[in-house]
């Protein structure tokens, strides 16, 4: 099982910027209209906010200090000031709705977009990436972005058109006491910028231990019948509760270093208003300000204090939002190994089924120091059957995954009715193939879309011929609501003859001319494999087949046998030659059968 990493790897420097931003804004600005409204109303409700010193500044000034008739002309100050409240809470309405609206959209096409783009890579990048860290990014990074899309940006546009704002009204009504404030605007901006390269440190650092969080519960909840057979809930509970501690520790270096930025920073935006406060306290005094003048002058200094307080808090999450926009630009970077050629060569029609390997060398990306194959040659003809034996690791699979098309030999060729798979276009070589792995895939479905898996446009009556054929069913008939059952993740539902079963269900629906069996009878029962094995014979005989075989006596009948050992072939022929050779499929056929018997 994968261990907690102490040290987060190392990313490129483009995933710690804002930059990372642009992602989300090209993804974004396919909806100027909504993109419009928010923005309209964003300016209404800053414009409002500002408005409503103003108005205090009408009570004050046309108030209280007009003599007689006061009452109607505070009466008229409060009727303007009901009014700029009741655009605020309209225009606040109107922002949120479109403003989530965006936030959600985004997040919905990032994830359709990095989904896309991960099923054009091959399995080599699965091989070296954990499925899980990619689904947290899928989840947690996309769930961050959402935030800053949703909410964040808005924050940060509001608050720095109110500060904007706030700033030309300041110097409307004392360009003096204004200019002071401003002086404390640089002391702000020196803790945003030192501090800020640690924040962002901090926030990816946090953000690959949640991943780690998510990888550990992914992989024991998904063995959890090995935890609790071997008795390892207290030591599982225990390594996800270090990955837990290692989150918080994270975490708590990046809220502990955000809280000293905001105290150091707010510290100085209210010292500093004090300070003017002071000053323009004074001219009141000498009568060079109206006491609305400095009513308004200390709420809108305040509101102007508020924005820069909420940008210093805003930054930090634009810098976690920017980190995980960055982690999604790595998926989406990620440029697939195995791709259709710019003008691909296109394969023989009708279809032969000729299958065949020169020369072919091959290790496995992960593996760079091992040959899986060495100089391997083998070629099969349309309509052959051959099977391929050999002790394990001898490279059997490999031969499945050259021929699909997941790898590219490091030299050598792979071809398919004659075209080398490097000229082709992956998905036309794959169409011409039905395989049956060694370990099922069941889809968390429905048993009709998991048969519908090999052939898509299948009818129902094709679904229960292919299930017939492989003896599946009496089984799904038997199913609670047949078809439509849904059969669990990983086919929770079935015993695991029933998940191979329909494994092979879907090859035969797939219906194309070149067959590969992964020990398709392995998990069978000896009545379901004799009924399965006759259908798969019926299959083979006017398909080109080979049959990665375990179990010696399934491929007695194969029409050549080809024995590999240490990614070579060591031994070729039927049955009975191959067992008067004495060779090792003599051997393993001895171990096997003596056992059996």
């Amino acid at each position: 099982m994968a261990s907690v990493p102490d040290v987060a790897p190392a990313r490129p420097a483009s995933s710690r910027r804002l930059g990372n931003l642009n992602m989300v804004w090209q993804h974004a600005r396919a909806y100027p209209a909504q993109i419009a409204a928010a923005f309209t109303a964003l300016a209404i409700t800053s414009a409002a906010t500002i408005a409503i010193p103003y108005s205090f500044k009408r009570v004050i000034d046309r108030g209280f200090a007009a003599g007689d008739g006061s009452s109607a002309a505070v009466a008229s100050s409060f009727h303007y000031m009901l009014m700029i409240v009741l655009v605020l809470a309209l225009g606040t309405a109107v922002r949120f709705y479109f403003v989530a609206w965006l936030g959600e959209r985004v997040v919905a096409d990032l994830r359709e977009r990095v989904v896309r783009h991960l099923m054009t890579l091959s399995p080599a990048f699965y091989e070296e990436n954990r499925p899980s860290e990619i689904a947290s990014r899928l989840t947690a990074d996309t769930g961050q972005i959402e935030t800053v899309v949703g909410m964040t940006i808005s924050v940060a546009l509001r608050n720095s058109f109110t500060a904007v704002g706030g700033l030309i009204y300041l110097f409307a009504i004392s360009p003096k006491l204004a200019s002071l404030l401003l002086l404390g605007i640089p002391l702000m901006i020196l803790p945003i910028t030192l501090l800020g390269r640690k924040v962002r440190a901090y926030s990816r650092t946090s953000q690959d231990r949640v991943a780690d969080v998510g990888t550990i519960v992914t992989e024991v909840l998904g063995a959890m019948k090995i935890v609790q057979a071997f008795g390892q809930e207290r030591r599982e509970s225990a390594r996800f509760a270090g990955a837990v501690e290692a989150t918080m520790d994270a975490a708590k270096r990046r809220i502990g270093l955000r809280a000293v930025m905001t105290a150091i920073v707010i510290g100085l935006v209210f010292g500093a208003i004090t300070l003017v406060l002071w000053e323009g306290a004074i001219d009141v005094a000498a009568g060079r300000l109206s006491g609305g003048a400095i009513a308004a002058f200390v709420l809108t200094g305040g509101i102007v204090a508020g924005a820069f307080g909420a940008l210093t808090e805003v930054y930090g999450d634009l810098l976690r939002g920017a980190g995980a926009a960055g982690r999604l630009a790595e998926l989406l970077d990620e440029r697939p190994a195995i791709a259709a050629p710019a003008q691909p060569v296109a394969l023989p029609e009708p279809a032969e089924g000729r299958v065949a390997l020169e020369a072919v060398e091959f290790r496995y990306p992960t593996r760079p120091d091992m040959a899986a194959l060495h100089d391997f040659s083998l070629s099969v003809a349309p309509g052959e059957t051959v099977a391929v034996v050999g002790p394990s690791g001898a490279g059997k699979s490999t031969l499945f995954q050259l021929i699909e098309h997941f790898y590219e030999p490091a030299a050598g060729r792979v071809l398919v009715d004659g075209i080398d798979l490097r000229r082709a276009d992956p998905a036309e070589v794959r169409a011409r193939i039905a395989m049956v792995p060694q370990e099922t895939v069941i889809f968390a479905t429905s048993a009709r879309d998991n048969l519908r898996y090999g052939r898509w446009d299948a009818s129902d009556d094709q679904v229960w011929a292919a299930a017939e054929a492989a003896n599946a069913g009496d089984f799904l008939r038997a199913l609670p609501e047949g078809l439509d059952t849904f059969l669990g993740e990983g086919g929770a539902r079935l015993s695991g003859g029933q998940r191979q079963r329909i494994a092979i269900a879907r090859a035969l629906l797939r219906d194309s001319p070149i067959l590969l069996l992964d020990e398709a009878t392995s998990a069978l029962d000896a009545e379901s494999e004799r009924l399965v094995q006759d259908a798969l014979e019926r299959l083979m005989a006017t398909r080109t087949t080979i049959v990665i075989a375990h179990r010696l006596a399934t491929v007695r009948a194969a029409s050549r046998i080809v024995v590999m050992d240490g990614g070579r072939i060591v031994e070729e022929g039927t049955h009975a030659t191959l067992i008067a050779r004495g060779g090792l499929y003599a051997r393993l056929a001895s171990l096997q059968f003596d056992a059996a018997s």
